[in-house]
């Protein structure tokens, strides 16, 4: 994915949530919540675009085998 095509996301989701802050009547406490899973989000998927998640993906905590063994 490009640069331009990242900025373009970002602005587009930006002007999207300023919409709906601005536009859509709900109560601050639902628009706080939305704002916090909004930025989340783009934060997740900017740490993929940049590849910073892909080496997390085989990271393995534990193992199931210790589990089954027990018994």
């Amino acid at each position: 994915m490009s640069l331009l095509n990242l900025v373009v996301v970002l602005i587009v989701v930006g002007v999207l949530l300023w919409a709906v802050n601005n536009y859509i009547p709900m109560d601050s406490k639902i628009k706080q919540i939305l704002n916090i899973v909004v930025v989340i989000a783009v934060v997740l998927w900017l740490l993929d675009a940049f590849g910073v998640l892909r080496g997390a993906r085989d990271i393995h905590v534990g193992s199931a085998t210790h589990i089954l063994s027990l018994g």
